[in-house]
């Protein structure tokens, strides 16, 4: 038993620094196109293009827990997307409310990462829209939910640790400074709201779903308004 822990383990680890460096896959297609100058169009081409490569990798390394896991939520998909939608909306509403507050008494502006990818979808609204709407959120939920439920057999240490360092990843990769540093409150409470999503249900598909769905909606509303 112990010794499958230690496995998972050094396989979340390995999963989760393979995330953290994959803008290097970046340079793939910059070194064999010589592309000299990255502009709004060229990184999110980029970028999905590291993501592609990333989400190939990673559904290698969980091939039979990903295949069993959606068999799973096949088979319990009503009751599944239930507990999804209601953890997500909780999410939802506790990143809605910090971050009122945080604009409120701190005037942080918004969100480094939130601006970047308003750049972004503006650049290539469409293909942002299938790299931020589904695979980002494939990769994300095997990255910050599989990996550390693996790791982290508590239930309750999982979903607080899956949602701290997801919120703390998309504060830190965006820039850092002391308000900035509070936006680690609404993305980790979304981030907690799909850990314990997938602790409920058992199924990884279940938050991949929700997470999906959040970033559709906001890109969306990005897009046509």
């Amino acid at each position: 038993m112990k010794k499958q822990w230690i496995k998972q383990l050094a396989k979340s680890i390995f999963c989760f620094l393979l995330f953290y460096y994959s803008y290097l896959l970046q340079y793939i297609p910059v070194f064999l196109f010589h592309i000299k100058k990255i502009t709004g169009t060229t990184g999110v081409l980029l970028s999905s293009f590291s993501n592609i490569i990333l989400v190939i990798i990673l559904f290698i390394l969980y091939r039979k827990e990903l295949i069993a896991e959606f068999k799973l939520f096949q088979n319990n998909r009503e009751k599944d997307l239930d507990i999804g939608i209601k953890c997500w909306f909780v999410g939802l509403v506790i990143m809605m409310v910090s971050n009122l507050l945080i604009n409120f008494f701190f005037h942080a502006g918004q969100a480094n990462n939130e601006q970047q990818v308003q750049s972004m979808i503006h650049s290539l609204p469409w293909l942002m829209f299938l790299n931020a709407g589904i695979i980002g959120p494939f990769i994300e939920e095997i990255v910050f939910r599989k990996c550390f439920k693996n790791a982290i057999p508590n239930p309750w240490l999982f979903i607080i640790s899956s949602g701290l360092v997801f919120g703390a990843m998309h504060v830190v990769t965006s820039g850092v400074g002391l308000p900035q540093l509070l936006y680690i409150i609404p993305y980790g409470a979304l981030g907690a709201a799909f850990a314990t999503a997938y602790q409920k249900t058992d199924t990884i598909y279940t938050s991949i779903s929700m997470h999906m769905l959040h970033n559709i909606i906001l890109i969306l509303m990005s897009i046509l308004t």
